[in-house]
C-alpha cells in the first residue's frame, strides 16, 4: 500500500491493540480478499481502508523496533 497518511491516534481500537503479527496476518488476508475480486464497491472501499489502518499499525511496530535497536546500539557505544 502506498504512503499512509493515517496517524496512530486515528486507528480503530481493535487495530491499535494488535501485535505486529496479528496486524500483518490480517493485512495479508485483506489484500488476498481484494485481489480475489468479487466484493462490492462499498466492501472493497471498507477493506482498503482497513488495510491502510493495518499497514499503519505494522509500520508503527517496525518504527518502534527500529528505535529500540538504535537506542541499544547507542548505549553499547557509550
Amino acid at each position: 500500500m502506498e504512503e499512509n497518511t493515517m496517524n496512530a491516534a486515528a486507528l480503530p481500537a481493535d487495530i491499535e491493540a494488535m501485535s505486529y503479527e496479528q496486524a500483518r496476518d490480517e493485512l495479508v488476508a485483506v489484500v488476498t480478499r481484494l485481489e480475489a475480486g468479487g466484493a462490492s464497491l462499498e466492501e472493497s472501499l471498507a477493506l482498503w481502508e482497513r488495510g491502510e489502518a493495518l499497514a499503519t499499525r505494522c509500520e508503527s511496530w517496525l518504527e518502534g523496533a527500529r528505535e529500540r535497536l538504535e537506542a541499544a546500539r547507542a548505549a553499547r557505544e557509550a
